[in-house]
């Protein structure tokens, strides 16, 4: 344990608040080291990342009272409140290897931090409202270290971030996503985009507004009935928390494969809602260029690992064509996300990756593809008071030529929110009552039934 004390600045000639900082890091390190040795000893799990920020606060609140004590009965002069708020900062940001970002990291109410440079930092709240944050680093160089170091602190793949690859794309330990850029930009960019309900479920959708308890209890039943979803809407709209709400239906006893381009469902470190999951992730080429693999290619490698269902976190490219095969191979149920303006536009975007992909299917050859093997669509949109809501669903029911054909079961109402509207199809909805639907309730729905 390191013996020394905390006292004020001027105690020490030649050291500052940096100086007192590492010294409180050290003791707070040794302390936890200590603490993670004993739960080992004791058969007990490390801990995960919130539980962990939870213990550092109490060691270093723990330490800082003490360093207090310390200082006065030996008469020595104690640091202001500030300056040791500074110091517990600074003791955090190095302990969790985000820097001067952990402060914004910490802040629940923050959705997406946005870095046009060190000293140009916005962020948007919960509200959807922007606001100017102080320097995340003194200089843009140093903006790019800490960024190489969170690469070289997440995962055990290699990422680089230089004029060679000037962009990375990594998931952060407390599970927000980080997207950074250099070289094509005048500064160096980074995003980061927080995922405030990991836990997400049908009813954290209906507490949250995204919809109403009678579309939750359909949507339930869609998953319970082995449908094959694709979750369409635009960027920041909520498409991954809405999948984890839907991965929260399936049964414990199936087995899952996920898929995606940089880790984010997260669905694997639930042993108990999820206990015989693979995650997949794809990986950039190595320095030589040599060993990437893209997602198309884990949806091959997952449909020989024996799934009930394949996941795909975000349909980019050319994985639509392995994901719709795993669809309509015996993989029912399966899920996965696309950006789209709209429910309809979801099969725009999926016959133009397919249309980019190796395979080259025209459009008729990709439409009877999506139409035997997607099931529904369910769009994500704003309604008129701005807030993250879905607005349609869609049955498809068959491909016709250049066109997808499909019956929006829901569609957007008067405030933007989804609607009843065309009903289902009679075998459709014996699937759904078989899968726990009430029917009086999907009929008072559709045809205005009690």
């Amino acid at each position: 344990m390191v013996s020394e004390q905390l006292v004020a600045p001027g105690m020490i000639p030649g050291r500052g608040e940096r100086a007192l900082a590492q010294l409180v890091r050290q003791r707070v390190s040794a302390r936890l080291a200590q603490y993670a040795g004993e739960r080992e000893s004791a058969g007990l799990p490390a801990e995960d990342e919130s539980a962990r920020r939870a213990t550092v606060g109490l060691v270093l609140a723990q330490e800082l009272g003490e360093q207090r004590r310390l200082a006065l009965a030996q008469g020595a002069p104690v640091i202001d409140a500030e300056a040791e708020e500074r110091i517990a900062q600074a003791v955090k940001d190095e302990l969790f290897g985000t820097g001067r970002l952990e402060r914004l990291l910490a802040d629940e109410r923050i959705e997406n931090i946005c870095v046009n440079g060190c000293d140009a930092v916005w962020i948007k709240d919960a509200a959807g409202a922007w606001h100017r944050e102080a320097p995340v680093a003194a200089s843009d160089e140093e903006l790019v270290e800490l960024v190489r170091t969170l690469a070289a602190r997440t995962g055990g793949e290699e990422r680089r971030f230089d004029r060679g690859m000037p962009r990375l794309n990594l998931q952060l330990p407390d599970g927000s996503r980080l997207f950074a850029v250099m070289a094509v930009t005048g500064r160096v960019s980074l995003t980061i985009r927080r995922h405030r309900f990991p836990a997400a479920s049908m009813a954290e959708l209906v507490r949250l507004g995204v919809c109403d308890g009678q579309l939750a209890g359909f949507l339930r039943a869609l998953v319970r009935a082995r449908k094959n979803i694709v979750i369409g809407g635009g960027t920041n709209v909520g498409k991954t928390t809405v999948l984890r709400a839907f991965a929260h239906e399936i049964p414990p006893a199936e087995r899952l494969v996920t898929i995606e381009d940089t880790f984010e469902l997260g669905l694997d470190t639930d042993p108990v809602a999820h206990p015989n999951v693979v995650a997949m992730q794809a990986r950039e080429p190595n320095i030589e260029g040599q060993g990437g693999i893209d997602q198309a290619e884990l949806v091959r490698w997952g449909l020989r690992m024996s799934p009930d269902r394949v996941i795909v976190g975000e349909i980019r490219g050319a994985e639509v064509i392995p994901m719709c095969n795993a669809m309509s191979q015996g993989n029912d149920g399966s899920l996965s996300t696309i950006h789209a303006s709209t429910s309809r536009g979801v099969f725009t975007k999926l016959a133009s990756y397919a249309a980019q992909a190796p395979e080259r299917l025209t459009l008729e050859a990709t439409n009877l593809m999506v139409a035997s093997a997607v099931h529904f669509v369910v769009h994500l949109g704003w309604d008129t008071a701005g807030r993250r809501v879905i607005d349609s669903v869609r049955e498809v029911v068959d491909a016709d030529g250049a066109q997808i054909v499909s019956n929006e079961v829901y569609r957007p109402g008067p405030d933007g929110r989804a609607v009843p509207a065309t009903p289902l199809r009679t075998e459709t909805l014996n699937d759904l009552v078989a899968a726990g639907l009430d029917a009086r309730d999907a009929a008072g729905q559709w045809w205005g039934a009690a």
